[in-house]
């Protein structure tokens, strides 16, 4: 009888454990352990959704979003902001000359005045941006055409530079400094503002420089390579970038704590933009204790020396003057996105209730006949 049954397993394609694990005994056992986490026993909170809890939910968060939303909007409108485009494409633009003939290969900058007028005065600190379109910082190469170690002062990487910043490495045999695209296309228009007396006579206004860049940017992130506060010495055996027209120790021989890779116009520029039409501040005009408001109005000039030619790329130039809030620049997306977030609860609840009320009273339950 036991042979007959170890033969009859053979045929049905079945083995004792012992000989199907090669004689290693019990068969091991594959369940999961018998543990709440294992066997899916866990505690867990089954919210049932009901039109008592729904309703309300939608009818509080349009009521909350739709004020926020109003307050952001009228907040953003109340920020005052000129924009003035100076790239030059129409013939009678007073930059047109310089559009047209200025290029990366130029030896003499080209300068230009555009005349503008305030039609309502600037109160409180007014920030200068530069403005371009059509340019994409967002490239992933261009992204990585830079070399960190080498803005944060490291001297190994001064002279070797990063295999990422090629083709802007290195030059004339020399390596690059700062090396990279990012630093290779960095914005070096000079823009100067005047005010136009009633007189006729032009007033500069005061453009502060420093104060633009991220604190952490300038005391962390960008430092100039150590031991030697000359540095003229410190960048000796560098080459300045492709398109520059100075080297980076020149950028402001006039301030040590804003020269070399501290610049705080550099600094502004390396942090690159998420979209390819982006502003980026350049100056701040601040409002002084006898001086109401900080820009009358009335007339003005922006003075612009054409260092940057954008006609290559299609691109478009532009300055912008603008007051702030508490919540920043003028930007009404944030306002109309919880106007619109607001009222589509509180459209979506109304719905809801007069469903609810028409068809929750209803009894579903089949009525069976006894």
């Amino acid at each position: 009888m036991m042979a007959s049954n170890y033969n009859a397993k053979e045929e049905d394609g079945q083995q004792p454990a012992a000989i199907a694990h090669g004689g290693a005994g019990t068969v091991k056992n594959k369940k999961p352990d018998n543990t709440a986490f294992k066997q899916q026993r866990l505690p867990a909170w089954q919210p049932i959704l009901t039109a008592g809890t729904v309703l309300p939910a939608f009818f509080v968060i349009g009521l909350i979003f739709i004020p926020i939303g109003i307050g952001l909007f009228v907040t953003s409108n109340n920020i005052k902001e000129l924009e003035i485009d100076y790239t030059g494409v129409d013939m009678s633009s007073p930059c047109y000359n310089c559009s047209q003939s200025y290029s990366w290969n130029s030896t003499k900058p080209c300068t230009c005045s555009v005349p503008f007028s305030l039609d309502q005065p600037f109160e409180s600190n007014v920030f200068m941006y530069y403005g371009l379109s059509n340019f994409y910082q967002n490239h992933r190469r261009y992204v990585k055409s830079r070399d960190d170690s080498q803005l944060n002062g490291d001297k190994a990487s001064l002279k070797s530079p990063s295999k990422e910043c090629e083709p802007y490495r290195t030059s004339d045999e020399k390596p690059i400094a700062p090396c990279g695209a990012i630093a290779n296309s960095l914005f070096n228009d000079t823009l100067e503002l005047y005010y136009i007396d009633p007189n006729g006579s032009r007033t500069a206004i005061p453009l502060v420089k420093k104060g633009i860049a991220w604190w952490t940017d300038k005391h962390v992130k960008f430092r100039n390579p150590g031991g030697n506060d000359n540095l003229t010495v410190v960048f000796q055996g560098t080459s300045k970038p492709v398109n520059w027209r100075k080297s980076v120790y020149e950028l402001d021989p006039s301030d040590p704590d804003n020269n070399g890779f501290i610049n705080e116009d550099f600094i502004v520029w390396m942090r690159t933009a998420a979209l390819p039409t982006f502003r980026k501040l350049y100056r701040i005009i601040h409002k002084k204790p006898n001086m109401t408001p900080t820009l009358p109005l009335g007339q003005y000039i922006l003075e612009v020396t054409y260092n940057y030619p954008v006609r290559s790329f299609e691109g478009r130039k532009r300055m912008i003057l603008s007051t702030i809030s508490w919540m920043g620049g003028k930007n009404p997306f944030l306002g109309i996105a919880y106007i619109t977030v607001g009222s589509v609860c509180f459209f979506l609840g109304i719905v809801l209730l007069i469903i609810h009320h028409k068809y929750g009273n209803r009894n579903h339950s089949a009525d069976i006949p006894s």
